[in-house]
């Protein structure tokens, strides 16, 4: 393994000189005396261990020069390993860099042998965490672009999507909105021979009925009033690549006869156009109505739906995919934090629970809104139940108070006391090591009542 890069942060320019000198044959060694230079080093080479004297200037005697520059190298990569040096009687400053996300910290004087053994571990955890994000953004990032998930239900769809990807059939993508139909289709087109191609896509529930043929056919000019020029539409747009026709159950029965004309036989008529134009394109469709119930209704063309869903996928709710709620959540956080700058590294245990309990029916595009104003809200390292504003029991079942509890266990013994003793006031007062007056007293104060 190549040297592991290590910046050292000490304003003792003969400490500096120790360390540089003891950890230069197994690291790759930067010194910095001021936060200053910290920052510029860490920004500059990436270090993947740091050494951080908590007390430095202009107020050495003092560990707020060094927590503020803890939080902020830990933005710059959060994955760097920081080691804090703390003196002798400053463990509380010490644990107060660890819950800011410090890896370790040691007292002075600092023993070389037991510093290196540290950064050992540490420059192996730092390797393993590497290859594990490598892992996961190869995994998820370009064979599904972007779809995260490692459930049952989620392994179906992507095995799905490999499968139908390489054909040119029309695939009808269906599930709940917000589960990511979109991000399905892109997958469709990435992986499909017309990846090289466009992949355009038109909202049929977005467009204005008078103006949903203009955009996804075009129009010639003068078809219309406002048709200054003549206009490609959008499955001109996708000849050869692809088109997804997002919310195609809200398309109005006339331009449906329209798109099924196109999908037999790959003509397309402008608007005021007398031209038939040969086109290319491959066509997905997603919806999360029931088209069967709209066929019924009259509202959606038996040809047209059975010609759309030669491949039906359906997308999972968020809510029938386990764990992987919690693997998006986190996903979530560290986009968001890079992309707003936060200092939030994660999910408090107690989010975590909330996030599993609650039924999200806004499904995955909830869950990324809920996480970005959490992030922004955040005002500890995590992310805590308040910051999601979703509903949580455990927001109502807090721990109860020291006194609360001592007065639970109080009011258990009193009534187990009484009732072995079948209510009878002087032995179970005997048995309690109490007055009579004592425990009537305790009976009124729990509002204990003999039962029948």
């Amino acid at each position: 393994m190549d040297k592991p890069t290590l910046l050292v942060v000490e304003d003792d320019p003969e400490i500096r000189d120790q360390m540089r000198w003891a950890l230069d044959d197994t690291h790759i060694v930067h010194l910095a005396e001021t936060p200053r230079e910290a920052l510029a080093v860490m920004k500059r080479e990436r270090p993947s261990l740091v050494t951080l004297d908590l007390g430095l200037p202009p107020h050495p005697a003092e560990a707020v020069e060094g927590l503020a520059l803890l939080e902020e190298l830990l933005a710059v990569d959060r994955m760097a390993k920081v080691i804090v040096i703390t003196g002798n009687n400053e463990r509380t400053n010490a644990m107060a860099a660890i819950q800011r996300g410090a890896y370790d910290f040691m007292e002075k004087p600092v023993q070389i042998d037991v510093l290196k053994v540290v950064l050992n571990r540490a420059a192996y955890l730092y390797q393993l965490e590497q290859e594990y994000r490598a892992l996961q953004e190869r995994e998820s990032g370009e064979s599904f672009y972007e779809i995260i998930g490692s459930s049952p239900p989620m392994q179906r769809l992507f095995e799905t999507i490999r499968r139908v990807a390489t054909t040119d059939v029309p695939v009808l993508i269906l599930g709940e909105s917000g589960t990511g139909k979109e991000l399905v289709a892109r997958s469709l087109h990435r992986l499909s021979a017309r990846k090289a191609g466009p992949f355009v896509v038109i909202n049929c529930g977005a467009i204005p009925e008078n103006l949903l043929e203009s955009e996804l056919f075009g129009h010639e000019k003068g078809s219309f009033t406002g048709a200054h020029r003549q206009q490609k539409g959008k499955v001109e747009y996708a000849d050869g690549g692809t088109l997804l026709l997002d919310e195609v159950g809200e398309m109005p029965l006339g331009l449906q006869v329209k798109l099924l004309r196109f999908l037999q036989d790959g003509l397309v008529e402008r608007v005021g156009g007398r031209e038939q134009i040969a086109v290319n394109t491959r066509v997905l469709a997603a919806t999360n109505t029931d088209l069967k119930a709209a066929i019924e209704k009259g509202l959606f063309r038996e040809d047209l739906f059975y010609r759309l869903s030669v491949v039906e996928i359906p997308v999972p709710s968020l809510r029938d995919r386990g764990e992987d709620v919690l693997l998006l959540a986190q996903a979530f956080v560290s986009q968001f934090r890079d992309e707003l700058h936060s200092r939030v590294t994660g999910l408090s245990e107690e989010a975590r629970q909330a996030i599993r309990a609650y039924q999200w029916p806004g499904n995955v595009r909830e869950l990324q809104n809920k996480i970005k104003r959490a992030v922004i809200m955040a005002k500890a390292q995590v992310v805590q139940p308040g910051d999601l504003e979703i509903p949580w029991e455990g927001a109502m079942k807090s721990s109860p108070t020291l006194k609360e509890a001592k007065a639970q266990v109080e009011k258990d013994v009193v009534q187990q006391a009484l009732i072995c003793q079948n209510w009878n006031i002087s032995r179970a007062a005997e048995e309690l090591g109490v007055s009579r007056q004592g425990l009537h007293a305790l009976i009124q104060k729990y509002g204990l009542e003999k039962t029948k």
